[in-house]
């Protein structure tokens, strides 16, 4: 295993009062609860901000040497608990972390803020790298 599913703790959709429990620890709360009832093997981490802000509530999805996605717009429900999950079962199987968005779950098709590629190795000493412009 090495897929691990991070949460936004900190999320609040906009307007909410500061009073009010947070959707972030919410969210973070039944993704972790289904995936222990569920024996899933990935690490549900909680995160202090993702700066998506906008777009709460937020979820990564990521593994190394693996594509990293970023998801926004989610509500703390036990349905997108489950396509979280599914989703991170997708990520887990796919060799390169890549998820077409056919096949991602129904409601992480929508709400994609980032796919970040894994990271390439650093370039041989002598290899062709495009250098910053001089003035």
């Amino acid at each position: 295993m090495s897929t691990e599913i991070l949460v936004c703790v900190l999320c609040r959709p906009a307007g909410t009062a500061r009073e009010l429990p947070r959707a972030g620890l919410a969210l973070f709360e039944v993704v972790h609860e289904a995936g222990l009832r569920d024996g899933q093997p990935f690490a549900v981490r909680a995160i202090e901000c993702m700066s998506a802000c906008d777009r709460s509530c937020t979820v990564a999805i990521q593994a190394p040497g693996k594509t990293t996605y970023l998801f926004g717009g989610l509500l703390p429900t036990l349905a997108y608990a489950n396509d979280v999950l599914a989703c991170a079962r997708l990520h887990e199987s796919s060799p390169d972390g890549w998820m077409a968005r056919e096949c991602r779950p129904g409601t992480l098709r929508e709400g994609i803020l980032a796919r970040i590629p894994a990271s390439l190795a650093l370039p041989q000493p002598g290899s062709l790298t495009a250098a910053p412009e001089t003035a």
